[in-house]
């Protein structure tokens, strides 16, 4: 993440959650990685905005990609996770969602 903590124009985005439950037992993780592109204040909104985390994890979240390099954000059946990774790619995060070990 830069180290700049530019301005960049905040955008509305909606994220619906779909009402059909499959894949209910089965948990996944969200996962972001780190880049060059994006800063801490806008990672840190992104995931107030969309994953609805407090500023205080979203910040201590944003640190661990930062240092890391990825962190799990997220832990939710897959339906659950696709519109969460959905809008933080359209904000220009690097997410994808993986299958937890059994």
């Amino acid at each position: 993440m830069l180290e700049n903590h530019g301005t960049q124009e905040l955008e509305e985005t909606d994220v619906a959650i779909e009402d059909e439950v499959s894949d209910t037992g089965s948990f996944s993780q969200l996962i972001v990685y780190n880049d060059d592109v994006n800063t801490f204040d806008w990672v840190i909104q992104c995931f107030i905005d969309i994953i609805n985390h407090s500023f205080e994890q979203a910040e201590q979240l944003s640190l661990i990609v930062h240092y890391k390099g990825k962190a799990t954000v997220k832990t939710a059946p897959k339906n659950i996770l696709k519109p969460l990774k959905d809008g933080l790619v359209d904000r220009g995060l690097s997410a994808v969602i993986e299958e937890m070990d059994a």
